[in-house]
Order: structure tokens, then C-alpha cells, then sequence
């Protein structure tokens, strides 16, 4: 399972050690492949971010792009969708695109689209966010107690 996002984090820096920290947790584990940021106007840094996501991403594989126009399903709404794409024995990737959004290209060839909901988020934050999801998907398909439904 990947992550394939655009930008170099550093990895010293509190979202990439939050992100290591969840990540290590993953099972399969999730590997991180960061892409260059493109260069140029918005469409030409569109266009050359989508050629590098697409360039990385298998044939095979299933691509779920992280985009606000997905779907933003709960944390068990969540595990139910990892499970349907786990147990579709495809690679997963996720993709994150840099901070003009990601090209039609891209969104095309994704089997999903998932939204971590309306706000926008910096790009760096949304690794560690998401990891945290997928572990907690994990969990929550495991029966495990780390995913707490109820309220107070």
C-alpha cells in the first residue's frame, strides 16, 4: 500500500514524525513516494504533477485520490470502503496532489475519491490525517477497541 503524494516533507518536522508514527502501524505498511511539485502556471503545474502521479501508479493498481469532491465518509464508513478495496487484492494507492488540486487525468483513473470533508487542509497535514484514517480502519475491521464510537 502507497501513498504517493506531491512535495518533500521533512521528516524531522511534526507531520512528517506524526505521519511515520501512524504509518508504522499499517498493515501492510504504508510507504510514502513523494513526487516533485510541479512548475509554471496552474495548468502547466497541474499537468506535470499529473503526469509524475501517473507515471508511479501501476497498471494494476487501485488509486484512491484524496480530492474535496470525494466522498467523506465517517471513520467506519471508512474501514467499510478500505475493506471492499482490500479485499479487492489490488495495490492500493492513495494519492495526494500538490496545492493547485489534482488534474482531470488523475481523478480519472482513480477507482475513488475520498474528501477528509469540506475545510481545506494543508497538504503536509492531510499524510498524517489520513494515516491515522487507515490505521483506524484497520482497527475498526479488527474489532480492535482503539476506534471509540459512542458519545460520552
Amino acid at each position: 500500500m502507497r501513498l504517493i503524494a506531491i512535495g518533500k516533507a521533512s521528516h524531522d518536522a511534526p507531520e512528517g514524525v506524526l505521519f511515520a508514527r501512524y504509518a508504522a502501524r499499517i498493515k501492510p505498511a504504508l510507504i510514502l513516494l513523494e513526487l516533485p511539485y510541479g512548475y509554471g502556471g496552474p495548468a502547466e503545474i497541474k499537468k506535470r504533477e499529473a503526469d509524475a502521479l501517473l507515471a508511479a501508479i501501476g497498471p494494476q493498481d487501485f488509486v484512491v485520490a484524496l480530492d474535496g469532491g470525494g466522498r467523506a465518509p465517517d471513520s467506519a464508513g471508512l474501514a467499510v470502503l478500505f475493506g471492499k478495496w482490500a479485499e479487492a487484492g489490488k495495490k492500493i494507492n492513495f494519492v495526494i496532489g500538490g496545492a493547485e488540486g489534482l488534474d482531470a487525468r488523475v481523478i480519472a483513473r482513480a477507482g475513488a475519491l475520498l474528501s477528509l470533508g469540506p475545510m481545506t487542509w494543508p497538504h503536509m497535514l492531510v499524510r498524517p490525517m489520513l494515516a491515522e484514517q487507515i490505521y483506524r480502519a484497520q482497527m475498526i475491521r479488527a474489532g480492535h477497541p482503539y476506534h471509540r464510537s459512542g458519545r460520552p
